[in-house]
C-alpha cells in the first residue's frame, strides 16, 4: 500500500511531522520481541526488568516493549526507595522486601505471559518512514505474533499519535469536527472488532457533544475547547483521546484527568480506534496512518468541513423513524 502524504507536512517549526505508534499481540513474550527490534532496527538491549525492556540508541530513538500489565512490573516507588536515613538493620530488611517483591512481579508475569498482550510502544518516526517501521509488523507476523483476530479475548489496538502541525483553536477545532464526521467512516473501514468493542477503550464520543462541536455556531477559544471536551468527555477511554494534547497545552489546568499518571503530556492526538491485524498480510502502521490522513484532508478543506457540519446538524434536525429508516435500508444493503 502506497503511504499517503498529509496536507500538512511540516510542524510549527517547519520539520517534518512524527507519529507515535503503539501496537498490542500476543504469541510472542516481551524479550523475543526486543530481539527483533534490535535486529531490524540496531540500538542497545537495556533489560529494566524481566517482562520490560528498553531497545536503545535505534535509528529512531528508543523503544519500549513489556507486557501490558503493571502487575508484572516492579512498582518503582518501592524499588527506587533509598532509605538513606534508616539503619543497616533497616536498610536490610527494605532490601529483602524489594527482592521478594522482583520476584513476586517477575512469576507473575511468567503466569500471565500469553494471557496480557505484549505492547511495543515506538519512538516518534517521521510520517515519511513509516513504510519503514512496518518490516517489523512484517518480522512479527512471521515469527507467530498474533492480532486481534486471533481469539475472542484478544482485545488489541493499535494507536498512532500523529504529532499536531500548530497548536491554535482554529486548526484543533477543524481536527476534532473532521474526525466527528468520519468517525462511523473509520469504524467500517476497519471493522472494529467485537471484543474492543465491548471493552471501554475506545468508545464513541456522546451525541450531544457531536451537536455542540459541529454546530457552526461553536467558536470558542481555546481553553473553552478544552472544558468543553472534558465535560462532556470526563474519560481517557475515547477513540480520539485529546487528554495528553491538551496536557501538553494546559499544564497548569486544574482537572485531574489531565494529570494521572496514564495522561502523558505531548503534542500530538491519540488515536485510539484501530484494531490490530497481524493475521493480514500487508496491514501494518502505513494501512492505519492512511485513513487518518482522510481526517487530515477533511480539515484541511474548510468549505467541504463547514458543508458537512451544515448537513449533520440538518440531518440529526429530521425525524427519528426517517433517520432509522433510511440506517436500516444502509446496513441491509451493506450485507448483501
Amino acid at each position: 500500500m502506497t503511504l499517503q502524504a498529509p496536507p500538512n507536512r511540516l510542524n510549527s517549526h517547519g520539520k517534518i511531522r512524527q507519529v507515535g505508534v503503539e501496537i498490542e499481540f500476543a504469541g510472542l513474550p516481551p524479550r523475543d520481541t526486543a530481539m527483533i527490534v534490535r535486529e531490524l532496527f540496531g540500538g542497545e538491549l537495556n533489560v529494566v526488568s524481566p517482562h520490560r525492556l528498553l531497545v536503545e540508541d535505534t535509528r529512531w530513538g528508543e523503544f519500549g516493549i513489556e507486557l501490558d500489565t503493571q502487575y508484572a512490573h516492579p512498582d518503582k516507588s518501592l524499588v527506587d526507595d533509598p532509605h538513606a536515613e534508616d539503619s543497616e538493620w533497616a536498610r536490610h530488611q527494605h532490601q529483602r522486601r524489594v527482592e521478594f517483591h522482583q520476584k513476586t512481579r517477575e512469576l507473575i508475569g511468567d503466569m500471565v505471559t500469553g494471557l496480557v498482550p505484549t505492547e511495543i510502544v515506538c519512538p516518534p518516526i517521521p510520517w515519511n518512514e513509516l513504510e519503514d517501521l512496518d518490516t517489523l509488523f512484517e518480522a512479527l507476523r512471521e515469527h507467530g505474533a498474533k492480532g486481534t483476530d486471533a481469539s475472542l479475548l484478544y482485545g488489541f489496538g493499535l494507536h498512532l499519535n500523529p504529532e499536531v502541525e500548530r497548536f491554535d483553536v482554529d486548526y484543533l477545532l477543524a481536527m476534532l469536527r473532521a474526525y466527528l464526521l468520519l468517525a462511523g467512516w473509520l469504524r467500517d473501514e476497519i471493522k472494529v472488532d467485537i471484543t474492543r468493542e465491548m471493552l471501554p477503550h475506545a468508545n464513541p464520543f456522546p451525541k450531544a457533544y457531536a451537536l455542540k462541536v459541529l454546530d457552526s455556531r461553536y467558536s470558542p477559544d481555546l481553553d473553552t475547547l478544552i472544558d468543553d471536551y472534558l465535560h462532556y468527555n470526563p474519560t481517557r477511554n475515547r477513540e480520539l483521546d485529546m487528554l495528553p494534547l491538551f496536557a501538553y497545552l494546559r499544564p497548569d489546568h486544574s482537572h485531574e484527568l489531565l494529570h494521572t499518571q496514564l495522561t502523558k503530556p505531548r503534542p500530538t492526538f491519540h488515536y485510539r480506534l484501530p484494531n490490530a491485524q497481524l493475521s493480514q498480510p500487508g496491514w501494518g502502521s502505513v494501512v492505519e496512518w492512511n485513513r487518518w490522513v482522510e481526517v487530515e484532508k477533511l480539515a484541511a478543506n474548510s468549505e467541504v468541513l463547514l458543508a458537512r457540519c451544515a448537513e449533520y446538524i440538518a440531518d440529526h434536525n429530521r425525524p427519528m423513524l426517517t433517520r432509522i429508516k433510511e440506517k436500516l435500508v444502509r446496513w441491509l444493503r451493506r450485507e448483501r
